[in-house]
């Protein structure tokens, strides 16, 4: 098997596979691949359950791109050391890679599009490839210490590393952002992996230019925007 990460901003991952060697990834990551790639699918948990592929090779190539600017890292997993990621952080895996539900809480309606916080957890043995959206920081945790971090940018962690979600009081605290008062609690020891650029946060700060129910017809289009609008509801 042959494996490139290419791109900086928004890298895309490639493979070159062997005579009957496979990649499994969850539905709908795949970006493109060779005509005599072959795919089947079987369901596994993945980041609230979903078909997942398996991609085998006759002859051929595939890819998956990130959807968000970010970084592609592979990450070499034996029995036994297993990791906890983001939702969205598991990309594609050799075979004997398993993905399955290692965490989840509710943080309220209005917090994470009112689905809770959720990692998966990725065990097995071979490599999966954990993408992150931003920058890559990485921090070594010594045996006890502790590092608090906003739940969206929490990309990865060893299962060593104890984990908790925390509330910071007070009202300063909802400056943040809805979730502001929310904090992760990583204690090593053990690697974690951060991102920079969290999906929830994106969406908060792309909120506020999104068309809304009541502005929808006047919103970058004046009267024929509010022309177009009343056509399309009058058809649903």
């Amino acid at each position: 098997m042959q494996a490139r990460i290419t791109g900086t901003t928004m890298p895309v991952l490639e493979f070159v596979l062997d005579p009957n060697e496979s990649i499994i990834s969850e539905a709908g990551e795949l970006s493109w691949m060779g005509s005599s790639i072959q795919m089947t699918t079987h369901t596994q948990f993945g980041g609230g359950g979903g078909l997942f592929g398996v991609l085998k090779r006759v002859a051929g190539e595939l890819a998956f791109a990130t959807k968000l600017p970010g970084h592609i890292v592979p990450v070499e997993i034996s029995a036994g050391h297993e990791y906890l990621i983001h939702r969205h952080g598991f990309l594609c895996g050799t075979p004997q890679i398993q993905i399955g539900l290692g965490f989840q809480q509710s943080l309220g309606a209005g917090i994470f599009g009112g689905s809770g916080f959720l990692l998966q957890r990725v065990s097995g043995q071979g490599t999966f490839w954990l993408e992150l959206s931003g920058e890559l920081v990485m921090r070594d945790l010594q045996p006890g210490e502790t590092l608090r971090v906003h739940p969206g940018h929490v990309g990865a962690f060893q299962s060593s590393v104890s984990f908790q979600i925390t509330t910071v009081p007070g009202i300063k605290n909802l400056i943040f952002g809805g979730d502001g008062i929310f904090l992760a609690a990583l204690t090593g020891p053990g690697r974690i992996w951060l991102q920079t650029l969290p999906i929830s946060k994106l969406a908060h700060a792309l909120y506020e230019y999104m068309p809304h129910e009541t502005s929808k017809q006047t919103v970058q289009g004046g009267v024929v925007g509010g022309i177009v609008g009343t056509i399309l509801d009058q058809m649903k």
